[in-house]
């Protein structure tokens, strides 16, 4: 197996390979479009006669722009790793790597996949790629949408003048009506795929877990294979990080908060909800409380229990039940 490592930004994507035989690096800097995709695979066809299973390329998760290069080399075969920036900043640390460049980023990335072999990605499906662009172009409308009633309220308080409060009002309009645009274009792409529309239906019978947040939990577990809920709770950031070391060092456990911070802040009103009207959360959530844990840690578990549930009636296909088993599909 071959080890390229790929930095990835903006505008470019640069990549090291270790010469097997001299154990040299080998760079090369390519634009991060589609030509530069190309570019790529053409570049590692010269190294190793064919760009597919021999190759194994490792880079960090940057945004949106690690996306496109991933699935290109993935749709050629190549065995594609996206990883935590965190965790290869500490394995930088822990090979003594303090300068930072694009050259070394991506030596350090390449040594990285050698040692750790990290677990190969896989695209997400078609549809749940697109669910998740309508989603957060939804989510953007409505932060712009917030922002300009803070800037209504503002100018009424402060009397501004006719025609700055005329063009508020525009605005608003204007993203009132794309709003409720992209609302119905989310429902009618749920309504064309019957694996999404089954999947939201079981989420929605789960007290506590509305509309909005099925939505984001479904994107999460539909774009990636988790084989137990326990991986989908940490790949949100739910799991307790303990601090403890002697008798020194003592700290509470805190969340990890390694996944997106959207999801995880649905989650969280989805549980201050779910610890009053649904049974099995409120249970643990009471139990906790009752063996002295601080409030916000027995949230935290209230998050990671909402997850398993969801985990659940999605990987048994059944609607949800309190404190039974999978049922049958």
């Amino acid at each position: 197996m071959h080890y390229l490592g790929i930095d990835v930004s903006k505008a470019k994507l640069h990549c090291t390979w270790f010469r097997p035989e001299t154990g040299k690096p080998q760079s090369k800097s390519l634009p991060n479009d589609a030509a530069g995709h190309a570019a790529l695979l053409a570049w590692l066809r010269q190294r190793k006669g064919v760009a597919g299973a021999a190759w194994h390329a490792v880079l960090e998760a940057t945004g949106v722009y690690h996306e496109a290069v991933a699935l290109a080399l993935h749709q050629a075969g190549v065995r594609v790793s996206v990883v935590n920036p965190a965790q290869v900043k500490d394995f930088a640390r822990g090979l003594a790597v303090r300068s930072k460049s694009d050259a070394r980023d991506s030596a350090v990335l390449a040594r990285y996949g050698a040692l750790v072999q990290p677990s190969a990605w896989a695209p997400p499906p078609p549809e749940v790629r697109e669910l998740r662009a309508l989603l957060q172009r939804l989510e953007a409308i409505e932060t712009d949408l917030r922002r300009e009633l803070n800037r209504l309220e503002k100018s009424t308080v402060s009397a501004a003048p006719r025609p700055v409060h005329d063009s508020l009002q525009t605005s608003l309009g204007f993203l009132r009506e794309q709003k409720a645009r992209l609302e119905q274009e989310i429902d009618d792409h749920i309504d064309r795929y019957p694996d999404l529309r089954e999947a939201r239906a079981r989420l929605l019978t789960i007290p506590a877990i509305g509309p909005k947040t099925a939505l984001r939990v479904l994107t999460v577990l539909r774009a990636r294979t988790f084989r137990r809920a326990e991986q989908a709770a940490a790949y949100l950031g739910l799991v307790p990080v303990e601090c403890t070391s002697g008798t020194s060092l003592h700290k509470r456990p805190r969340l990890s908060k390694a996944g997106d911070a959207r999801v995880r802040a649905a989650l969280y009103m989805a549980a201050v909800v779910a610890t009053r009207h649904n049974p099995d959360v409120r249970a643990l959530y009471q139990r906790l409380i009752a063996r002295g844990k601080a409030k916000m840690a027995a949230l935290g578990a209230a998050m990671r229990k909402l997850v398993h549930i969801c985990f659940g009636v999605l990987k048994h296909r059944c609607d949800y039940r309190p404190q039974v088993g999978p049922c049958d599909a």
